[in-house]
This record gives C-alpha cells, structure tokens and sequence, in this order.
C-alpha cells in the first residue's frame, strides 16, 4: 500500500464528509446517506483492486503458477 492511494482514499473520505454535511444542512438526508454509500463503495473498490495486486505480487515472488 503505497502513500498515494492513502492520500487518494483520505481525500475520498474528506470529500464524502463535506458533502454529507451540506446535504443534511439542506435537509437532504437521504441523498446524504447515499453520498456516503457511495463513497464507501468507491473506498472498497480501491482496497480490493490493492489486495488483487498484492496477489499478484506474491504469486510472481513465489513463482506460484
């Protein structure tokens, strides 16, 4: 796990919490709740395609194929 897709998920995270919060200011709090689904999924996206990669790697380390 590299620094930058910390940054890139830290942004993510900071970017869905502003938004919910504008969204509940404006009593949308269903599409906040949406938001936040949304950037939850985004989030796990990122982490899986890492954790795929992270397979690979070690499979080409270990010669497992």
């Amino acid at each position: 796990m590299d620094f930058y897709m910390v940054l890139k998920i830290a942004g993510i995270g900071l970017l869905v919490g502003v938004l919910v919060m504008v969204l509940e200011q404006t009593q949308r709090k269903e599409i906040a709740q949406l938001t936040i689904l949304a950037g939850v999924v985004v989030v796990l996206y990122i982490v899986v395609q890492a954790i795929g990669d992270l397979f690979n790697l070690v499979r080409s380390v270990f010669q497992i194929y």
